[in-house]
């Protein structure tokens, strides 16, 4: 940006000017006040909590009339304005609009520069343009709907799945039996991560490595990583001083070797067309898969052992509705595609829980040219170009105006499965009233459906085995990558008889 541009937009700031126009034109964030959650943007001190930042946005806007309680802007410093959205409409038209044509929204990749640095610029996730378009292509026929859903897929997950389950079901046992007691005390997310991350590798990629190994060194190099990919995105600079000082580069330089050896792993049975790598069709080298690959495995491990354990937690303070979905998969004794959408309530649980809980709890985009965008009510709003938006998926299915009792039937912050059949009998489908937990329009998540069979086949198979209820009474969310349950799903687990 050159100097008259700067010094012009730094003036625009000092007076107040609104660089937003049309329709529905956010308000703006006063960038101090008293009381607030916290600032509104991230520093060393509260970019753990980042759902927090997004609510200092929010703050005080009951005063706000019309669609500035929604759509909120920060403009300071001769920067460009960052707004932040919880309005689904304008989420929608944002999402729909993003792409590599001239004009379209790019993903804006500033909140996942340690992502980058840690997995490679050439991934799906971080890439735009050319380089975004191609990775699609590439990733389309595997993760396909029509290529998931089909029972010798399903067979897989299976046997994946109860071999660990049942290495899990005789610990609780031995646990018990020692103990003398019916009921155990357990953090069921660990547990979880090491089934969703072995369904991966060894189902999905078609490796062979066992359970040990994986809970004890690769989930933990995973864990270790994701950590220095947030810290080192907020504040690179100081976090590679306190690595030097701390001598924690050299731990840190294991757990990335670790990480590289377990995407050898998923790349080894490409040759030889093992899992899916079958419906795989590609001349590209494994060198130019590899940023994908570990962007996957560390990606989908986390976005699905968040949905799996949100949804476990949210039923472990519902014992109803455990017992429905119980009675609809009691007597499954193989989860094919018919037997899983045959479960109404597990399928409504799933959804409700990406609704309250997406685990990616906002989506990041960029204005690439000046750009007006239109709402499906013919609402028009002007975004200057370079405008970092920040699409607030988290407070949009949390507000009481979009998700609330007047429209679903239910409060919006409850977790109430059968606002989906009130939405139903409405003729309002869950296309119609989206809650982004996978994206929305060309760029949503490709392994939508592979996450719905992974949570599908994990929740309706602890439901039929154990009863759990949690220990706390209410569950905190913790943000990072993604979202999950602060006290790590801690239940009191016990075997049905």
């Amino acid at each position: 940006m050159s100097f008259q541009a700067w010094s012009t937009r730094f003036l625009q700031q000092i007076r107040g000017v609104n660089p937003f126009e049309g329709d529905c034109l956010p308000t703006r964030v006063s960038l101090f006040g008293f009381g607030r959650p916290t600032l509104p943007f991230p520093h060393l001190w509260n970019y753990k909590n980042p759902i927090k930042i997004f609510e200092t946005f929010y703050w005080d806007t009951e005063k706000e009339t019309g669609f500035g309680k929604h759509n909120r802007y920060i403009y300071v410093a001769g920067l460009p304005p960052v707004l932040l959205t919880r309005e689904p409409a304008v989420i929608k038209a944002v999402l729909a609009a993003t792409g590599d044509k001239p004009g379209q929204f790019d993903r804006d990749t500033s909140p996942m520069a340690g992502i980058a640095r840690a997995t490679g610029e050439d991934s799906l996730l971080y890439s735009n343009g050319p380089t975004w378009r191609r990775q699609k292509r590439l990733s389309a026929e595997p993760f396909s709907r029509a290529n998931l859903f089909q029972p010798e897929k399903f067979h897989g997950f299976e046997q994946t799945f109860r071999k660990t389950v049942a290495e899990r079901l005789e610990a609780l046992r031995s646990l018990q039996q020692a103990s003398g007691k019916k009921v155990s005390r357990i953090q069921l997310e660990p547990e979880i991560k090491v089934v969703m991350l072995e369904m991966l590798v060894n189902n999905f990629f078609g490796g062979n490595v066992s359970e040990n190994e994986l809970r004890n060194r690769f989930v933990p190099a995973i864990e270790m990583l994701i950590d220095h990919m947030i810290s080192d995105t907020v504040a690179p600079v100081s976090q590679a001083i306190y690595r030097m000082l701390t001598g924690r580069n050299a731990i840190l330089k294991q757990k990335a070797a670790d990480f590289e050896a377990l995407t050898n792993i998923a790349l080894s049975g490409r040759s030889e067309g093992l899992g899916l790598w079958k419906q795989f069709k590609s001349d590209a080298t494994d060198d130019a898969l590899r940023s994908n690959i570990r962007v996957f495995l560390a990606g989908a491990m986390e976005a699905t052992t968040s949905f799996a354990s949100w949804t476990i937690s949210h039923l472990s303070h519902a014992p109803e509705i455990q017992e429905q979905i119980y009675v609809e998969v009691k007597d499954m004794n193989v989860y094919d595609p018919d037997n899983l959408m045959s479960a109404v309530t597990l399928n409504r649980v799933l959804e409700e829980t990406l609704r309250l809980t997406p685990a990616l709890y906002f989506l990041p985009r960029r204005t690439t040219a000046d750009t007006w965008i239109e709402t499906a009510d013919q609402r028009k709003i002007f975004l200057p170009k370079g405008t970092q938006l920040r699409l607030d998926v988290w407070h949009a299915n949390r507000c009481e105006e979009f998700w609330g009792k007047a429209v679903t039937g239910h409060p919006a912050t409850s977790f109430a499965p059968n606002r989906w059949e009130v939405l139903a009998k409405k003729g309002i489908t869950s296309r119609d009233m989206l809650h982004f937990g996978f994206g929305h329009g060309p760029r949503f998540c490709p392994g939508r459906y592979l996450g719905l069979l992974e949570v599908g086949l994990v929740v309706g198979a602890m439901v039929k085995m154990f009863k759990f209820t949690a220990v706390n009474k209410e569950t905190q969310p913790k943000a990072g990558v993604s979202t999950k349950p602060a006290d790590g799903v801690l239940v009191d687990l016990e075997l049905r008889t």
